[in-house]
């Protein structure tokens, strides 16, 4: 049977700082995120099945990376829960704005490894995610590969 890897593409919006970090991105800023999101697996063959041919309806990929990723980072800032940043979030949030809090640095690289894990969970158990690519700017961008992080 043939594997077929399949591409959905999303875009957002969003802020972050890196603390300790010796340049711009000290600075809370945004980025207008592009998120590449390829899952592998093989067509469905069934022929009564109303998605036939499909590895994984896009609505359906869709549907999860929104949910997951798309409509929770989007248009809200990022930061480290364990800097000194953290006072500076909790108050943008007293303020009304939408702060997320994570265990990580908010960089690109760390950014995939936690939407990678979040995608992952919610696929179907003949889907698996293939790849991860996040592009913060026109010319930057970072990739998770499968094949690269095998679990444990």
């Amino acid at each position: 049977m043939s594997k077929i890897r399949i591409t959905k593409q999303f875009t957002f919006e969003t802020g972050h700082a890196l603390y300790g970090y010796d340049g711009k991105c000290k600075n809370v800023h945004g980025h207008s995120y592009k998120l590449s999101v390829t899952v592998i697996g093989t067509p469905i063959k069934e022929e009564n099945h109303v998605k036939l041919g499909m590895v994984i309806d896009f609505g359906d990929l869709k549907k999860i990376v929104k949910e997951e990723i798309v409509d929770v980072f989007d248009h809200a800032s990022v930061f480290n829960k364990n800097t000194p940043h953290k006072e500076l979030a909790l108050e943008l949030e007293k303020q009304g704005h939408n702060i997320i809090l994570v265990d990580y640095q908010p960089t690109s690289e760390q950014m995939l490894v936690d939407f990678a894990n979040k995608i992952s969970l919610r696929l179907p158990h003949n889907i698996r995610l293939h790849s991860l690519k996040l592009q913060e700017t026109d010319t930057s961008y970072a990739e998770w590969y499968a094949a690269d992080n095998p679990r444990d």
